[in-house]
C-alpha cells in the first residue's frame, strides 16, 4: 500500500503490519528491517520504509496517579486521549507539539517541543521511564539514570533504536482548562524578538510571522503569549470540526493569495494588544479543528521546513533567511517563530538555545533548490533542521549539524538496532 507522512511528500510503497503487542512483535522484528510508526504526524520520511510496524494496537492506559500527576500508558496512546483523561483531574501534559494527534511513542522518538521550550524543555525531560523492544527481541526498561546511553539515543532517535512499548512521565498541575491569551502586534522582526525577550518568564509564547513582508516590515508578527488560567472550570470542551474533503487545486496557494492572507491576518485586529480567555484546544491545537488540513497544499503535498539558529546570530540571521524566502515568492502562510531555551543531552534532539522558524512550502518547482539554499545558510549560522519535519536534508548537512551522530550509531550497534530498524530518512542521512 502507498504510505505518506503528514506532508504527503514523499510517498512509498510499504507493507504495514500491526502485530498484537508484544507477543508477536518479539519474533516479528528479528526477521525484518522496519520502522515503527504511530499516527503518521511526522511530516517527511522519518516513519516511511518498505516495512512499517504500526503501533495503533498499543492504545491502553496502564496507570494514572491523579494525586502525584504521574501517568503510564502504552506508546500508541495519543496526547489527545491523555488530555481527555487528565484535564478533568487538574493535570496537563508538560510539553505538547502543535497537534494533539501525536502518540506518546512519537513524542519520545521526536523528543517533541512546544511553546514552552524556554521554560519546560523537551518532552523527554519529563519522562520517568519507558519500555523498549530491542532488535534482538529483548524488552528493557530505560530510565535517564539506568541505561542513560539508550535513553539519550531513543529520545529524539526517530524510532531507530527499537520499538517503544510504553512510557511513564510526569504531568503538570493546572487549576483550569482555560488559557489566558495575550496577543501582541510586532511591526518588524526586531520588535517581535524584543517582545520575546521581554516576556521570557512567561510560560507559553509563539509568533505567527509574515515571511513575505519586506523592508522595514520584514518579519512583522503576531506574538501570542499564554498562561494556564486560575479561573474557570476543568471541562474538556470540544472544538467544532471542519474538514477538507478533497485536495485543493494547486493554483489556490500562490504568491498573491499568500500575500493577501498574510496582510489580512496581520491586520485582523485594530488593537496592538489583545487579551482573552479561551479553552486549551484552540490555543494549543488550532489546526486540529480541521480534518485533513494537509490537503490544502494539493495532491503533491508540501514540505514543512523547521530550523533553529543560535541567539548569537538570531535577528541578523533570520532576516537573511527571510529575505531569501521573500525574494523566492515561495512564501508560507503558516510560518511560526519560537524561542528555545538550552538543549538537552540527547544525541539527536533538535532544540538548541536560539530562534526556531517553521514554514510550509507547497511542493512545486523550485522548492528543492530553495530548501538546499536555506540548508546551506542554516549550516553556516551554526543551526540545524528538525528531523521530524525533514524530507530533503543531505547526509553532509545532517552529520555537520548533529555532531553526536556517531555516538548515536555506537549506541545503536551496542543494543542490536543496526540491521533491524531503518527508515527512508535514516538511509538518506547515511545512518547504518
Amino acid at each position: 500500500m502507498k504510505i505518506q507522512g503528514w506532508g504527503r511528500y514523499p510517498s512509498v510503497e510499504a507493507e504495514v503490519f500491526t502485530p498484537s503487542f508484544d507477543f508477536q512483535s518479539k519474533g516479528f522484528i528479528k526477521k525484518r528491517v522496519l520502522i515503527p510508526r504511530g499516527l503518521g504526524r511526522s511530516y517527511g520520511d522519518s516513519s516511511l520504509s518498505s516495512i512499517i510496524l504500526e503501533t495503533s494496537s498499543m492504545d491502553h492506559f496502564i496507570s494514572f496517579n491523579h494525586k502525584a500527576g504521574i501517568i503510564s500508558c502504552q506508546a500508541g496512546v495519543s496526547i489527545h486521549e491523555i488530555l481527555d483523561l487528565v484535564v478533568p483531574k487538574a493535570w496537563f501534559v508538560p510539553v505538547t507539539p502543535g497537534s494533539s494527534y501525536v502518540t506518546v511513542g512519537g513524542a519520545i522518538a521526536s523528543d517533541v517541543h512546544g511553546k514552552n521550550h524556554h521554560i519546560g524543555g523537551s518532552f523527554s525531560q519529563h519522562v520517568i521511564s519507558f519500555e523498549l523492544l530491542l532488535g534482538n527481541g529483548e524488552k528493557v526498561t530505560v530510565t535517564p539514570s539506568g541505561m542513560p546511553d539508550l535513553f539519550r539515543a531513543t529520545c529524539g532517535g526517530m524510532g531507530l533504536t527499537g520499538v517503544i512499548l510504553s512510557a511513564t512521565f510526569q504531568l503538570i498541575p493546572i487549576q483550569s482548562s482555560f488559557i489566558n491569551q495575550t496577543t501582541m502586534r510586532a511591526n518588524s522582526l526586531e520588535e517581535v524578538c524584543e517582545l520575546f525577550e521581554a516576556n521570557a518568564l512567561g510560560t507559553y509564547s509563539v509568533a505567527w510571522i509574515d515571511c513575505l513582508a519586506k523592508g522595514r516590515q520584514m518579519g512583522r508578527s503576531l506574538l501570542t503569549l499564554g498562561e494556564h488560567s486560575i479561573n474557570g472550570c476543568l471541562e474538556l470542551g470540544r472544538q467544532p470540526k471542519k474538514s477538507l474533503p478533497i485536495d485543493m487545486p494547486t493554483w489556490v496557494l500562490n504568491p498573491y493569495s499568500i500575500k493577501a492572507f498574510n496582510f489580512f491576518y496581520f491586520h485582523k485586529s485594530i488593537l496592538s494588544v489583545q487579551k482573552t480567555d479561551l479553552p486549551y484546544r484552540p490555543y494549543f491545537y488550532p489546526l486540529d479543528a480541521i480534518n485533513n488540513w494537509n490537503r490544502l497544499y494539493g495532491k503533491n503535498g508540501f514540505i514543512q521546513y523547521q530550523f533553529v539558529v543560535p541567539k548569537t546570530v538570531g535577528v541578523k540571521g533570520l532576516k537573511r533567511i527571510l529575505d531569501v524566502i521573500s525574494k523566492s515568492n515561495k512564501g508560507s502562510f503558516l510560518a511560526v517563530l519560537k524561542v528555545f531555551g538550552k538543549g538537552n543531552e540527547n544525541y539527536l534532539s533538535f532544540p538548541i538555545e536560539g530562534y526556531s522558524l517553521a514554514l510550509d512550502f507547497k511542493m512545486e518547482s523550485g522548492i528543492v533548490e530553495l530548501v538546499k539554499r536555506l540548508d546551506s545558510m542554516v549550516l553556516e549560522m551554526g543551526g540545524r533542521v528538525y528531523l521530524t519535519k525533514d524530507a530533503l536534508m543531505s547526509e553532509q548537512m545532517f552529520k555537520s549539524t548533529y555532531p553526536q551522530w556517531q555516538i548515536f550509531e555506537e549506541v545503536r550497534a551496542k543494543y542490536g538496532a543496526i540491521g533491524r530498524f531503518a527508515s527512508n530518512q535514516s538511509r538518506r542521512l547515511g545512518l547504518q
